[in-house]
């Protein structure tokens, strides 16, 4: 596949540990990740506040890039990067638009006319190598662990723009932490908001929404929130302990990123994943799986005896019956 990639401004400093265990993870997959030659941020939301013409260039700047490098394919593994660069490009089909871009960007209209494809890293991984190949090469089953997968609010919306999964019951990540052994729970608010930029300028709405996410998490018996957005784990994880959490507060919620525990189901050491720049740590989530596993083959070991006590009986009864015939 001729794949380019868009790390992401977040990629290179709040969200260090979901590049690297982007990279380790598709490293271990098989997939090679070729950056865009002199990329260049995309311009996050404060660009389309201001001005769409602009953002929809600085979007397309770096599609072109990778149209000049000879890939048919962009995949960012940061929902609102992807948001952006796919906008831009959905929006290129507008003959206007398309020429407002090209003024600011010094490019022909014609040429920003077919520009590569964008996906999500998930959805590359869940369509282009597939869920069987994916759980072919699982060498640490997810066994016991239980998640939350939460795939936050622009990942598969608009549906239009983003053509990707259900826009508000999305099963990608669920179905592939599914294929690394992992054990998803019903959680009903897998898209709603975490309150995202909002924890700049007004903290109680964070704490509200993010305190619903987490607290939905936990009375649906999950060990750790599964993630896939820079800005949603911050949230969920580095301002756990200001969440207001519905039943009392609890900062012992693991928040991963889909990647980090795709890396370690496929053997890639904890060290190229970045578990250890988590706030709430993930040794808890990992402890809570031991203990249901332990206790489920406890529970089968109790069964076995009861099996086999139940056999030797049958047979002790079956010689008792013989020898009375004798």
């Amino acid at each position: 596949m001729n794949l380019a990639y868009y790390p992401g401004c977040s990629g290179l400093g709040t969200s260090r540990e979901y590049e690297r265990s982007t990279r380790a993870a598709c490293a271990a997959l098989g997939v090679k990740l070729t950056d865009i030659p002199d990329w260049s941020c995309c311009g996050s939301t404060p660009a389309h506040a201001l001005e769409h013409a602009l953002s929809g260039a600085l979007s397309a700047r770096n599609l072109v890039g990778a149209a000049r490098a000879g890939c048919d394919t962009v995949a960012t593994p940061c929902p609102s990067c992807l948001s952006n660069l796919k906008t831009a490009r959905h929006r290129m089909a507008d003959d206007g638009f398309r020429a407002k871009v090209g003024r600011l960007l010094d490019q022909p209209a014609e040429k920003l006319a077919d520009l590569p494809d964008v996906q999500s890293v998930l959805e590359t991984l869940v369509t282009r190598v597939g869920l069987d190949a994916i759980r072919a090469k699982v060498r640490q089953p997810l066994a016991g662990l239980r998640v939350a997968p939460y795939y936050g609010c622009i990942m598969t919306r608009p549906a239009d723009v983003m053509r990707f999964d259900d826009p508000e019951n999305p099963t990608s990540m669920d179905d592939l932490l599914t294929a690394l052994g992992a054990e998803v729970v019903p959680f009903p608010y897998k898209v709603e908001c975490c309150g995202a930029s909002y924890g700049v300028t007004r903290r109680d709405i964070v704490a509200r929404l993010s305190g619903r996410l987490l607290g939905a998490a936990r009375d649906a018996g999950a060990h750790a929130v599964v993630v896939a957005c820079p800005l949603c784990q911050m949230n969920l994880d580095l301002r756990q302990t200001q969440v207001e959490w519905p039943g009392g507060k609890a900062v012992d919620m693991p928040v991963f990123y889909f990647t980090q525990l795709l890396g370690r189901a496929l053997g890639v050491p904890d060290a190229e994943l970045g578990l250890e720049q988590l706030c709430v740590d993930p040794a808890i989530a990992f402890r809570r799986a031991a203990q249901v596993v332990a206790a489920r083959q406890a529970e089968e070991a109790a069964q076995a005896a009861k099996a086999a006590a139940k056999a030797a009986q049958a047979k002790q009864a079956a010689a008792a019956n013989e020898g009375g015939r004798a």
